[in-house]
């Protein structure tokens, strides 16, 4: 599947500035990444699961065409062009994205949130057992520098241990490579490549070899808090309220699937992704009681809180209820 690259989103946005939100739109373009964070928007795409929402709100037939984007910086270039309607991001990428864009014709927001869970620093170096071993010479692979989950929260976790004005200091270290490549670089031992922050699956097929080790976990860190969340351009949420409530019944039937049917969705993770995951490995990340599918942020405010400490973001959010649409906002979220 082709990559969506930064020359082709600047065209894209030139041609599409002018074109008004679609009320009740039926063509409708969405993109998930390949950790199994994004399971909840693979099996809305494998089982059809927003037509069938829309069409019983009489807002179908949907046409509604998929694609696989990693890497924050190229989802907010492709949301920002105009040729996705619904993205699969991590949360401080939507985060920087909604803080360019408040007030703008283009402004993002919230549909909901995919899953809690952890990610991993892995490592083939054994002299690299904290954050503090790492000097001018390693390297580490994730999404995309600066803006990616991984890199963000790598940040947090730097900022943790050596103090929040030495957040940035691993940046200069960090590589954006797409996870599958990542991990194929990692162990082949053959590259520059001497660390991942990695994203389940990847994180627990790592360390299945044995010059593998792991580092750290975010969650030992940070604590427990949603990975994954889903948006879209607010004009787009606002022509298309129906299509918004369709998503978010969709999404919990789909949750709903992956915690009755793991087996089930282990094999459609494969499907969709045509990644070569072994069945075991892939069953131990979706039976990890750390991996959870909730469209209820946890943990979103926290993000903000540090974006804006290190001045990534103008302001802090006043609750998480500003980040996300209303449909959530009588939940338990923070």
């Amino acid at each position: 599947m082709p990559t969506f690259t930064r020359r082709t989103a600047l065209a894209a946005a030139a041609s599409l500035v002018a074109l008004p939100a679609r009320a009740e739109a039926k063509p409708v373009r969405i993109s998930h990444g390949y950790s199994t964070g994004y399971l909840p928007m693979m099996v809305i795409r494998d089982q059809h699961l927003l037509e069938k929402y829309a069409e019983k709100a009489g807002i179908g037939p949907l046409d509604v065409t998929w694609r696989i984007e990693d890497g924050g910086n190229i989802i907010n270039d492709a949301m920002l062009a105009g040729v996705l309607d619904i993205a699969g991001i991590g949360i401080p990428g939507y985060l920087v994205l909604r803080d360019r864009t408040r007030g703008k014709r283009q402004e993002v927001t919230g549909i909901s949130a995919l899953n809690t869970g952890a990610q991993w620093l892995n490592t083939i170096n054994p002299r690299l057992k904290t954050l503090a071993d790492y000097g001018p010479g390693d390297r580490i692979a994730l999404p995309g520098i600066k803006t990616s989950y991984s890199a963000v929260v790598l940040q947090m976790c730097v900022a943790k241990t050596f103090g929040i004005e030495n957040y940035a200091k691993l940046d200069p270290l960090t590589v954006g490579i797409p996870h599958p490549e990542a991990i194929a670089a990692l162990l082949s031992g053959k590259t520059e490549i001497t660390s991942h922050m990695a994203s389940a699956p990847f994180s627990y097929q790592e360390l299945k070899d044995p010059k593998v080790h792991r580092v750290l976990s975010t969650r030992e860190v940070l604590g427990t808090m949603s990975i994954l969340m889903a948006m879209t351009q607010k004009s787009f949420a606002d022509a298309n309220p129906g299509l918004m409530k369709a998503y978010l019944a969709a999404q919990a039937e789909a949750n709903a699937f992956i915690e009755a049917n793991r087996p089930a969705a282990a094999e459609l993770y494969l499907r969709v992704t045509q990644l070569r995951v072994p069945m075991a490995e892939l069953m131990e990340t979706l039976n990890d009681p750390e991996n959870t599918y909730n469209a209820v942020p946890l943990g979103a405010q926290g993000y903000a809180a540090f974006l804006a400490k290190i001045g990534t973001l103008k302001e802090t959010p006043g609750s998480w209820k500003d980040l996300f649409l209303s449909d959530l906002h009588d939940k338990d979220g923070s």
